[in-house]
């Protein structure tokens, strides 16, 4: 089931006010817990809602440089080399990507000294074959997701409905 003003709603909530209780947010909402309830529930297992943790700042935990490692594998080994990847601790996020590379990795570091400590690691591991480091300078936009959770909103209320609540 597609995304509906509701949820659209429900996620404001979620993003805006992290730490608020369900009874609280059906109460903002003006609906049932347990239509909240279900809602989330439905949310979670449609894989729209992925997590509810705490989101930590690299900075604050005394890794304040951040670098985009292009990573060039050796044909058959991608597998090998992104499971390889998930042992470096300082590497935040890596995908297989289309383009100049196989792969591509969010490193975090304390300095530009352990940074290169970090990319001659990778650079060890059995399948790499090159690297190519990009350096952030500073973050313009920040993760985000509330500008795409309110265009999805805005979308799915002008889908027209049918009688049993379908959309056409």
């Amino acid at each position: 089931m597609p995304v509906d003003e509701l949820d659209t709603r429900i996620l404001r909530l979620l993003i805006e006010q992290p730490r608020t209780s369900v009874r609280e947010y059906a109460r903002i909402l003006g609906i049932a817990r347990g239509t909240l309830q279900a809602r989330l529930d439905r949310l979670e297992r449609d894989g729209v809602i992925t997590g509810t943790g705490p989101f930590l700042s690299p900075a604050a935990l005394g890794h304040p440089v951040l670098a985009f490692v292009h990573v060039e594998v050796t044909q058959g080994r991608l597998d090998e080399v992104g499971d390889a990847l998930a042992a470096v601790p300082e590497i935040v996020e890596a995908f297989s990507i289309t383009g100049g590379g196989d792969l591509l990795t969010r490193v975090v570091a304390r300095d530009n000294g352990h940074l290169e400590d970090v990319v001659q690691q990778l650079i060890r591991l059995p399948g790499v074959v090159r690297t190519r480091t990009e350096m952030a300078l500073r973050e313009r936009v920040p993760y985000r997701l509330l500008p795409l959770v309110e265009a999805v909103g805005r979308r799915a209320s002008r889908t027209p409905r049918t009688a049993g609540g379908e959309a056409r």
